[in-house]
């Protein structure tokens, strides 16, 4: 736990003095509020003497009025202060925390991702964030003030009411036993609740993604049930919870109504034994008020600890994505430069995790030379896509070697080799923005010429153009604004732009109609020799031309050739090609 909050209060930063002078402040707060039952007891005396004498010392009055009215500024001024302070300090922890957190997550490799699901991060930079902070904000007040003001008080409370006193020593055992209860019982409750928030922003997350495919399966209704289901279970555990930390008011009210019933009746039956030698009305006042201070610093530590039952388990969240080394690190003295798009897999094998039972590759040896067009295809889940993260080592090899570009992949600067192999995904993503500013994501120097060249290659320019703002088009966000095809010309465009020594595109053109494909083949080999270029696809149409193509199955290469080589050899192939060609006539014939 004080490791949490250790690396949570390193967040802190420009922000330290303001929690520094917090407690400060509260400091000056509670030795105020203490003194001031202490000038009411003489003020009550000043009183006391006036009804007996029929006399008053204006000056000893005056005196004791100007001490209490300035002691009272002080006490406000200070907690005014305090407030301040602390509010600056955990809005700024908060920033920076929620910053830190954004940027540990987008140091991490896609190892490091697949720990934690999206929905997950979401919660520990949003929920978890502002429970660590609104718990920081009354925190550096509180855990200052309250033990001050208990320690003081209690005291105070002998110093004026001797052994009146005791009756405080009695009753807060009680009372921080039962409080103790209440935050065992409730701190199980919330550690699971947050495990409860994850699904349901995953459930939000899915359907907010998926809103298209719900409307079309008309599925609104079960939907709906099944948020209302998850929402339930929040609601649930959070009732639990809050029932149980709502007994704290009632307990302490009852608490408060003890002590002045005891402190009252037992101290008149002292000052009545004693005819006020050992207890009189001003100090039986001031040990009224005590009583009051005492009881509500245990208030005070209690709803921190009601808070902190909470956040605790948001720190340790947040911690937890802190902590989290990346998988992928770059090297001492890294190579800054990749001179060429030459990719050679030596005996590599690879999987996801340590604890994987089978390789996603195994024994993968492949010599591709640079400018080559190279076609992989093969049946989902025989490891194309796992093959081509290796080479921008979105993931590190198992074992064995892969060399990019004459050196070893993990010699590289990360950023040098990522800006040298450029990948376009089959569902790849657009942001919100126009078609201009998502374009400029692969070179944000580009010229519009070299934004025109790059989507003439990708055969994006036509439409653009028929567009009325044309490359100032916005997107919204995800590109919903435009066809699935138009959406992967442009992310072909994008990646262009970075001029990179190898080009991968993984299943990017399934969207795209066969002449269109056909022309990005011919612009990519005719316009960019020199660029190696990989290509992931379902239709044999859109490899065909290849200067090698990799047959893939169960994470093994099956077999390397040209089209023609693996028409007569490759069965895999061969029925891949039958198959797309049988239904290519029946749809020319009109079945």
């Amino acid at each position: 736990m004080f490791k949490n909050f250790k690396l949570i209060l390193h967040s802190l930063r420009e922000h330290k003095v303001y929690a520094i002078l917090t407690p400060v402040l509260m400091i000056l707060e509670s030795a105020c509020e203490c003194a001031l039952p202490i000038i009411m007891a003489r003020f009550i005396s000043l009183i006391q003497d006036y009804q007996q004498t029929e006399t008053i010392d204006f000056v000893q009055f005056g005196i004791q009025a100007g001490i209490f009215i300035s002691v009272a500024i002080v006490s406000l001024i200070a907690g005014f202060l305090g407030s301040k302070t602390s509010a600056k300090a955990s809005v700024g922890l908060a920033q920076n925390l929620r910053l830190d957190v954004f940027k540990k997550i987008e140091s991490f490799s896609f190892a490091n991702i697949d720990r934690f699901s999206t929905s997950s991060l979401v919660t520990r930079l949003t929920t978890d964030v502002t429970n660590t902070f609104m718990t920081f904000n009354i925190g550096i007040r509180v855990v200052v003030k309250a033990p001050l003001m208990l320690v003081f008080s209690t005291v105070l409370s002998f110093v004026m009411g001797g052994r009146m006193a005791w009756i405080f020593i009695a009753v807060i055992p009680l009372v921080c036993l039962a409080f103790f209860l209440m935050i065992k019982y409730a701190t199980r409750i919330f550690n699971r609740v947050f495990k409860r928030y994850d699904k349901l922003n995953e459930s939000i997350q899915e359907n907010v993604a998926a809103i298209r495919v719900v409307k079309n399966f008309v599925r609104e209704n079960y939907e709906v049930k099944k948020m209302a289901r998850a929402t339930d279970d929040v609601r649930d555990d959070f009732k639990k919870a809050e029932i149980i930390v709502s007994f704290a008011s009632p307990m302490m009210s009852l608490s408060i109504n003890l002590v002045n019933i005891l402190v009252c009746g037992i101290g008149a039956w002292i000052a009545y034994e004693t005819k006020g030698v050992e207890i009189n009305v001003p100090q039986l006042s001031s040990l009224l008020t005590y009583g009051v201070q005492i009881l509500m610093a245990l208030l005070m530590v209690t709803i921190i600890l009601g808070m902190l039952s909470m956040s605790l388990e948001s720190m340790r969240r947040i911690c937890e994505v802190l902590r989290e080394e990346s998988t992928i690190k770059n090297p001492k003295n890294p190579v800054m430069q990749l001179k060429n798009g030459a990719v050679q897999f030596n005996r590599v094998t690879f999987k996801y995790s340590e604890k994987a039972k089978r390789n996603a590759l195994d024994e993968i040896n492949l010599d591709i030379k640079s400018g080559q067009y190279i076609g992989i295809i093969g049946s989902t889940g025989s490891g194309k896509t796992s093959l081509i993260n290796l080479i921008s080592r979105l993931y590190d090899i198992s074992t064995g070697e892969l060399i990019v570009g004459g050196h070893s992949v993990d010699r590289y600067d990360l950023r040098t080799l990522r800006d040298n192999v450029a990948v376009v995904l089959q569902k790849n993503v657009l942001f919100s923005g126009t078609i201009a500013e998502n374009l400029r994501w692969g070179d944000l120097n580009a010229t519009d010429d070299e934004l025109l060249a790059a989507a003439k290659i990708a055969q994006a320019d036509e439409f653009i153009q028929q567009f009325p703002e044309k490359y100032n088009t916005y997107i919204e966000q995800g590109g919903t604004n435009v066809s699935g095809g138009q959406r992967q010309r442009l992310c072909i465009a994008r990646a262009l732009l970075k001029k990179p020594k190898i080009l991968i595109l993984d299943d990017s053109t399934s969207a795209v109609d066969t002449k269109t494909d056909a022309l990005i083949r011919k612009a990519l080999k005719t316009q960019l020799p020199e660029t190696t270029k990989i290509v992931i696809a379902q239709r044999t149409s859109s490899i065909c031309d290849a200067d090698q193509i990799i047959v893939m199955d169960n994470g093994h290469i099956d077999q390397i050739g040209t089209h023609e080589e693996l028409l007569k050899t490759n069965k895999i192939y061969q029925e891949v090609y039958h198959t797309q060609n049988k239904a290519s006539q029946q749809e020319g014939g009109g079945i």
